[in-house]
């Protein structure tokens, strides 16, 4: 499985992981619940940007993140701008960096292991259903890991193109994409091995 974990010795990263998770739950329903405005917009994401300064992260770690996820945040962007209205693009475009980065902060500071843990724990009692609560954790834990992981595929394709002076356009989407089934399949496969799926 790919980590995220950047080894640190900040106050999230010492934090328990049950702690973060439950952070990025209560924050994920906050921003998609309350109804904001364009200030709360904008002071969410200054708070969620200063949870990267608080753990001692420098700014250039949220910045790549945003860096890593621009296409869907102007993909997303240009559709509400088009179809809604200015307003509703930032407020709503707000809203999913914020989780992103929220996201990104959890996988950043905490051991795959240990929210790996955390998460079974919480899936445990779903045994009774019939479900297995490793592999439903593990499920919860790849989708944690997956668009960080898909744009740092988009990132590296990018990279490749313009080092051979190629010109990025419509084609440049195709690579990534690619890369991600293949990724898929060799997570797949790993996961067979192992007696998963």
């Amino acid at each position: 499985m790919i980590s995220l974990y950047l080894p640190g010795t900040g106050v999230l990263h010492r934090a328990p992981a049950g702690v973060k998770l439950a952070m990025l739950a209560i924050g994920a329903l906050v921003l998609s619940l309350y109804p904001h405005d364009p200030v709360s917009i904008a002071v969410a994401l200054i708070v969620v940007l200063g949870l990267y300064r608080v753990d001692g992260l420098p700014f250039r770690v949220p910045l790549a993140e945003i860096w890593r996820l621009r296409w869907i945040v102007l993909v997303l962007a240009a559709a509400l701008l088009i179809f809604v209205s200015p307003t509703a693009a930032w407020i709503n475009t707000g809203r999913v960096v914020a989780v992103l980065l929220l996201a990104g902060l959890l996988t950043l500071t905490t051991r795959m292991s240990d929210l790996l843990a955390v998460l079974q724990r919480l899936v445990n009692p779903l045994r009774r259903l019939g479900l297995d609560p490793q592999a439903v954790a593990l499920a919860i834990s790849l989708t944690l890991t997956t668009i960080p992981v898909i744009a740092g595929f988009a990132e590296q394709v990018r990279e490749a193109e313009r080092a051979r002076g190629v010109r990025l356009g419509v084609r440049s989407v195709l690579p990534p994409l690619v890369l991600a089934l293949r990724h898929a399949d060799d997570v797949g496969d790993a996961l067979a091995a192992r007696g998963i799926g």
